[in-house]
């Protein structure tokens, strides 16, 4: 009996010190991240400079998967739902929060993941045909105030994070504008250089060329700082609007219930890439700035921005046909 017990126990010991000599060895065979969106877009190029970054640290190959469809859903949930063992992570866009409100999902967006690391951070920048009689930020305001429901703004989709971000803006301008949905941030841009619609609130890769160029005028970004790219174009908050901060980003998360060790070797390697000056500088080329920091940060910011996408949803009543 006392030869079984001792076999037993040192069995035991065995099993319960396989899982610990697995997560130190992280990662044993190839990583996949999941894209919710198609090739060739933000997401990607974010997903494939990440992947890069990762693969030289973690000494394994990093793959891209690209799943669009359903607003980047379909792509999440597969994400989700597979196993949280650290080999299927799903890179996120600020779009993630606006979902949480405007589909039905199989998923819950907090519960069902696990958080990891925020990966980059910037504007949208407020553009809009040249031929609108407002130079500046304030001139549109009074200019949409004195005009209510004039001003066609262009979106990248009905229920997008652009559309969101317009309806907070109108919100807290004190505006009414009317809106138009396009399929993809392609169409809606060019639309407003034609003059087809007034406005649009672009990411700043898109816009800087065409600012720069003449074809759009910028009448600010909706972040809390100017961006090197156009130093001169304010804030919304600089021109006058209060309580508005809207920040794309990006970043990676992945299934609930991952082991703490795994997560903090993911968020360490990341956090590691973004201060290299070269990683800073290919990001600032695609218009957008590190972030990093932990994954109980992102976390936060998640939560943050599902609770506040959802009451603008609601207040615009914000619905996907």
């Amino acid at each position: 009996m006392i030869r079984f017990l001792r076999a037993a126990a040192v069995a035991l010991a065995a099993v319960m010190a396989f899982p610990v000599h697995a997560q130190a060895d992280w990662p044993t065979k190839p990583v996949r991240i999941i894209v919710p969106f198609a090739p060739g877009g933000g997401s990607d190029f974010i997903a494939r400079w990440i992947a890069k970054r990762l693969q030289d640290e973690l000494k394994q190959p990093v793959v891209v998967d690209n799943k669009p469809g359903a607003g980047g859903n379909l792509g999440v949930e597969a994400g989700l739902k597979s196993a949280p063992d650290g080999y299927t992570l799903t890179l996120i866009a600020s779009s993630y929060t606006v979902n949480a409100s405007v589909y039905k999902l199989d998923f819950d967006p907090v519960a069902d993941m696990t958080p990891i690391v925020q990966i980059s951070q910037g504007p949208l920048v407020i553009v809009a045909n040249p031929k609108l009689p407002a130079k500046t930020l304030q001139e549109f305001v009074a200019y949409a105030k004195a005009h209510p429901g004039e001003v066609n703004f262009a979106s990248s989709g009905q229920g997008s994070i652009v559309h969101a971000a317009s309806e907070l803006f109108a919100q807290r301008a004190g505006i009414k504008m009317t809106h138009v949905p396009y399929k993809g941030s392609g169409p809606a841009l060019n639309d407003t250089i034609s003059g087809q619609t007034q406005v649009f609130f672009s990411s700043a890769s898109t816009a800087v060329p065409q600012v720069t160029g003449g074809k759009l005028r910028a009448l600010a970004v909706t972040t809390a700082s100017r961006i090197p790219a156009l130093p001169d174009v304010p804030t919304v908050k600089e021109s006058g609007v209060k309580d508005y901060d809207v920040v794309l980003w990006h970043g990676l998360i992945g299934p609930k219930g991952m082991d703490p060790a795994i997560v903090a070797k993911i968020n360490g390697a990341v956090n590691k890439s973004l201060k290299l000056k070269e990683a800073q500088d290919q990001l600032k080329g695609d218009g957008v700035a590190p972030a990093g920091g932990s994954a109980a940060q992102f976390g936060q910011t998640i939560q943050k921005e599902i609770g506040m996408w959802r009451k603008v949803v609601q207040d615009a009543q914000i619905k996907v046909e």
